[in-house]
C-alpha cells in the first residue's frame, strides 16, 4: 500500500459516530483523596471518611512485597504464589486489627455507662458506623 501525501492533508471525511468512536477517551476521574494519615482515629476528631484504615507506609511495603513476588514469577512461580499470598494475609490480618479497634473506639463514645451520651454524640457515632461500614463494603 503507497502513502498519499496529497489525501493526508485533507481534512477527513469520518462519520460523527467513527469519529467518536476514534477520539481518545479520557480515563474515569478518580476520587480526590485526602492526605495520607495515619491508622485511625476519635469518632469526635473531625477527619473525614477518606481517611487511610492502613498507614500509607504499610500499604506502600505490602505494595513493593506484592511487586516483587510478581517480578519473580518467571523464575520461581511456587514461592512468587507464597508471597503473594503471605502479602494478601498480612493485608487482611492488618484491616481486621484496625476495624476491630475502630469499632471498640465507636462503641466507647456511646455505650459509656457512666455518661449520659447526647444526641450530638450518638449522631456523630452513627454517621461513623455509616460511612465506616459503606467502605467496607466497597472492598
Amino acid at each position: 500500500m503507497r502513502y498519499d501525501q496529497e489525501r493526508a492533508q485533507q481534512p477527513g471525511t469520518m462519520s460523527p459516530e467513527s469519529a467518536k468512536q476514534r477520539a481518545p477517551q479520557a480515563p474515569p476521574a478518580e476520587p480526590a483523596h485526602a492526605p495520607h494519615q495515619s491508622g485511625i482515629s476519635a469518632v469526635n476528631s473531625g477527619q473525614t471518611p477518606t481517611e487511610m484504615l492502613i498507614t500509607q507506609g504499610d500499604r506502600d511495603k505490602m505494595t513493593m512485597r506484592l511487586q516483587q513476588a510478581l517480578s519473580t514469577f518467571v523464575e520461581n512461580p511456587h514461592q512468587a504464589v507464597q508471597e503473594a499470598d503471605s502479602v494478601f494475609e498480612e493485608a487482611a490480618a492488618h484491616l481486621t486489627n484496625v476495624l476491630t479497634e475502630r469499632r471498640h473506639t465507636l462503641r466507647a463514645s456511646w455505650q459509656d455507662p457512666d455518661t449520659e451520651t447526647q444526641t450530638e454524640e450518638l449522631r456523630l457515632a452513627l454517621r461513623q458506623y455509616q460511612e465506616t461500614t459503606e467502605r467496607l463494603l466497597r472492598i
